[in-house]
C-alpha cells in the first residue's frame, strides 16, 4: 500500500538526516523500523505519514500522493502524546475530531467517560496515549505508524496497547509500521524488520548520539 520512493529529507539548509530512503509495506503487512536514536527514525515516521514533505523522492499510497486534505489512510503515534493533542481542547472534542468512533474501541482502550471534560494537563501519560490511539483506530485507517508508541510507559499500560493494536490490526487487514530501538519489541510485533543505519544513507557521528 505504501511506497516511499529515494527520499531524502533535512530542515532548511542544515544536515541531511534522510537520503535516499527506499522502502514498502503491503496491505496487512506488520514491518518494524528499528535502529539506535539520532539515526532519522522520527523524521522518516513523519515523512511516511505525510506531516514533512521530502526535498526529493515521493511517498505514495497506492501509486498516487498521500491525500493533502479529508481523513489520511496512513496515520502516525507519537512516543509523547502531548505534542499530538491541542493544550486548549478538551479530551471529548480531541478523540471525536475527526468523527464517531466505535463504541468498542473505546472499550477495549480503557477510555472513561469521567476524562472527556478534562484538559490534556489533567490526564497521565498512559491515558493520553490511549486516546491518542483510539482516536486512530477508524475504518478509513489502513496503516499505522507507531514511533516509539510505548517507550514512556509502565509495563502494564505498554503491554495493554500493543496487544489492542495487534488484535486490531490482525481482524482490520490494517498494516503496522512499528518504529523502535527495541530489539525484542520488533521481534515480538513485526513479521519484517528494517534496520534504519542500513535503510539511511546519512554519515551519522556516533559522538553526537
Amino acid at each position: 500500500m505504501l511506497e516511499v520512493k529515494k527520499i531524502s529529507f533535512r530542515y532548511g539548509s542544515g544536515p541531511w538526516i534522510l537520503k535516499d530512503v527506499s522502502l514498502s509495506v503491503a496491505e496487512g503487512e506488520r514491518v518494524a523500523i528499528l535502529g539506535p536514536s539520532g539515526y532519522g527514525k522520527s523524521t522518516l515516521a513523519k515523512v511516511m505519514a505525510g506531516y514533512e514533505r521530502p526535498a526529493s523522492g515521493a511517498v505514495l499510497w497506492n501509486g498516487v500522493p498521500l491525500p493533502a486534505r479529508g481523513y489520511c489512510p496512513v496515520q502516525l503515534v507519537y512516543q509523547h502524546p502531548e505534542k499530538a493533542l491541542n493544550p486548549r481542547w478538551k479530551m471529548e472534542r480531541s478523540l471525536y475530531e475527526a468523527g464517531p468512533l466505535d463504541g468498542e474501541v473505546l472499550n477495549e482502550m480503557g477510555i472513561r467517560s469521567i476524562w472527556y471534560d478534562r484538559w490534556p494537563v489533567e490526564l497521565s501519560g498512559g491515558e493520553l496515549q490511549r486516546f491518542c490511539v483510539a482516536r486512530v483506530m477508524r475504518p478509513e485507517t489502513r496503516l499505522l505508524i507507531a514511533d516509539e508508541m510505548t517507550t514512556m510507559l509502565d509495563a502494564l499500560n505498554q503491554a495493554h496497547i500493543w496487544n489492542f493494536v495487534l488484535n486490531y490490526a490482525e481482524r482490520h487487514r490494517m498494516g503496522l509500521v512499528a518504529i523502535t530501538h527495541n530489539p525484542s519489541l520488533a521481534e515480538r510485533v513485526a513479521t519484517r524488520i528494517i534496520r534504519i543505519p542500513e535503510l539511511n544513507r546519512v554519515e551519522v557521528d556516533r559522538r553526537d548520539l
